[in-house]
This record gives structure tokens, sequence and C-alpha cells, in this order.
């Protein structure tokens, strides 16, 4: 997926609450961003880092500019922080065919209402004809400890409802699927963050014994564009 304008360069200068930050550009200017990542954004937030911005694609929007990337550590390792990507990043993957285990469905919706609390479905495929719809929840990573990413960086009930209702999808003779979008290149596998929310860790671990399928997959991120190009293992220890 292509960033459909070039990124705006500049330093990270603080994170205001959790849905503004304040960039000093490289042209001197310091401007306030959107960011729509509601975590803590662990490890990628941290002040002086270098950043990448996009135009609004509005005219009319109040904040002119979406915070997209992030430098970090001294690899200089390019983040993808932006939570709107991955649904899309997922879908062009199962068009594409990277995703080979969600190949063979003729329609992909997004955002379909099910379950029992309220929820909607980030995708849903259908029209296999040899299996069952697949029902795909999709997470973005960002955190990472050494070669590992991990998930979540907060605590989340949400995420928590999220895997209990694909456990019930699960029951009702459907897939539920879990896909990990990991935005960051220097990782090679993904757990759960069971130090940051051990219920979360307690309930991956109840859903992919109930049968959901729990996949994660790598982006190559770079300046101009954003990619799933590959699978990474997921991993789930033993929790003391």
């Amino acid at each position: 997926m292509n960033f459909s304008e070039p990124l705006v360069t500049g330093v990270l200068v603080r994170r205001e609450k959790r849905f503004i930050v304040h960039v000093l550009l490289d042209d001197g200017r310091e401007v306030v961003a959107h960011t729509n990542n509601s975590g803590s954004m662990r490890g990628c937030q941290d002040p002086g880092s270098r950043v990448w911005l996009s135009p609004a694609d509005r005219p009319n929007r109040k904040l002119k500019w979406t915070w997209e990337l992030v430098e970090v550590g001294p690899q200089g390792v390019l983040v993808g922080i932006n939570t709107a990507l991955p649904n899309a990043l997922v879908e062009e993957a199962v068009r594409d065919g990277t995703i080979t285990e969600l190949a063979g469905y003729q329609e992909l919706r997004r955002e379909v209402r099910y379950g029992m609390e309220g929820s909607r479905i980030d995708l849903l495929l259908s029209g296999s004809g040899r299996q069952p719809d697949a029902w795909v929840e999709v997470k973005n990573v960002t955190l990472a400890e050494g070669c590992r990413a991990l998930f979540p960086d907060a605590v989340t009930a949400r995420g928590r409802k999220h895997l209990r209702e694909l456990s019930a999808q699960v029951k009702l003779g459907q897939r539920g699927v879990l896909v990990f979008v990991v935005q960051r290149s220097d990782v090679r596998s993904v757990a759960p963050a069971d130090a940051i929310d051990p219920e979360y860790g307690q309930e991956l671990r109840r859903a992919r014994s109930a049968g959901v399928e729990v996949l994660a997959y790598q982006a190559k991120v770079s300046e101009t564009a954003v990619k799933l190009v590959g699978a990474l293992p997921v991993v789930l220890p033993r929790m003391d």
C-alpha cells in the first residue's frame, strides 16, 4: 500500500494525551498532528524521535497532519503506528495471496456486525465453497522486546472481547481468525505481552485452544509504502 502523497519529516516534540502529537518539521515549523493509535505506544513515542507525517486528506479537518511512522532504536528501524492501515493491509494481502491461510474466498466485507457483545468484525470472508466463512480480527503491533513483538502495549478489555467473539464463531462452525500485523522489520516472532495485560494473554490462549486461528504477518515499512511480506510465528509461552 503506497502513501497517497509524500510524507513530511520532522522530530517528535511530545505526545499530548492519546490522540495529539507535537512535531517540529524539518522546515522549522512546529505542527500539531493527529494519531489514531490509542495504545501506550511504548518505545515509539520518545521525544526527539524522527517521525513522518502525512497531510490530511480532507481540507476541513481540524488537524492537518497524521502521524504515520517513527524511527526507533540504534538501527533506525521504521515502525508504522497508524492503526487505520492494518485492515487495509490485510485486505490487500488476502486479495494478492500473501496470506495463504485466507485464500479461496470470493467475497470480502468490512465492519460487519456480529456476536453477542455488540462487536464489528474487521473483515468477513465468504463464498469459498470449500470452507466456512472466516471472521477476521486485525491487531496492529508496534511493541518489541529484543527480536520478539508483543501485543498489547496497554491493557485492552476490547481486545479480550474480540477474542471471546471469535471463539463463539468457532463454536458455530465458522472460522475465527486473529491476524497480528507487525509494522516493523526487526522482530522474528510475536507473543502476548503477559507482563502488561495477563488477562489478554490468558484469553488468547483460551481462544487458540478453542480453535481460533492466530496468525502474524510482518510488514515492510518504508517512507513511501507499507506492505505485508511474510508470516511470523506466534509463540504462547507458558504462564507461571
